[in-house]
């Protein structure tokens, strides 16, 4: 296959992977729930934005589902982790080009790669914290540098 439509391909694939789940999707598959909300929750969840006291569900239709699930231990007891990802586009490409020879005779050979990102958590953007109650008692926003 052509490199360039190769290449053309990802890009494509990444940026319908990106684009696959919104706050305004979310929210039209559950309509009434979100209705159900206070205005500023909606406000909030319409923005792709959280809040302390936010349920499970309302971080959902705002964020999605979460990257990372994690459980945190204190004197005060356990709380669940939700963590979310940059998932902005992530995208690299190489190309390689080597020359051997040997018997009278040279060869030449070309690789391309393409990259769209790993799953390793450098990237790390929100991170929730849930109480015994279920509700966000924390909300962590993580900068990058």
């Amino acid at each position: 296959m052509n490199p360039i439509l190769l290449v053309l391909a990802g890009l494509l694939l990444l940026a319908a992977a990106g684009c696959a789940s919104t706050p305004s999707s979310r929210i039209q598959a559950a309509r009434d729930v979100y209705h159900s909300y206070p205005m500023e929750v909606q406000e909030r969840i319409a923005s792709g934005q959280v809040d302390v006291g936010f349920t499970p569900e309302q971080v959902r239709m705002a964020l999605g589902q979460p990257d990372r699930v994690a459980s945190r231990t204190t004197p005060d007891g356990t709380s669940e982790v939700w963590s979310y990802r940059d998932k902005g586009p992530r995208f690299s490409v190489a190309l390689g080009i080597g020359v051997g020879g040997g018997g009278g005779s040279t060869r030449v050979g070309t690789g391309l790669g393409v990259s769209t990102g790993g799953r390793a958590y450098d990237d790390e953007k929100t991170r929730l914290v849930f109480d015994q109650r279920g509700q966000v008692s924390a909300v962590e926003q993580v900068e990058s540098r």
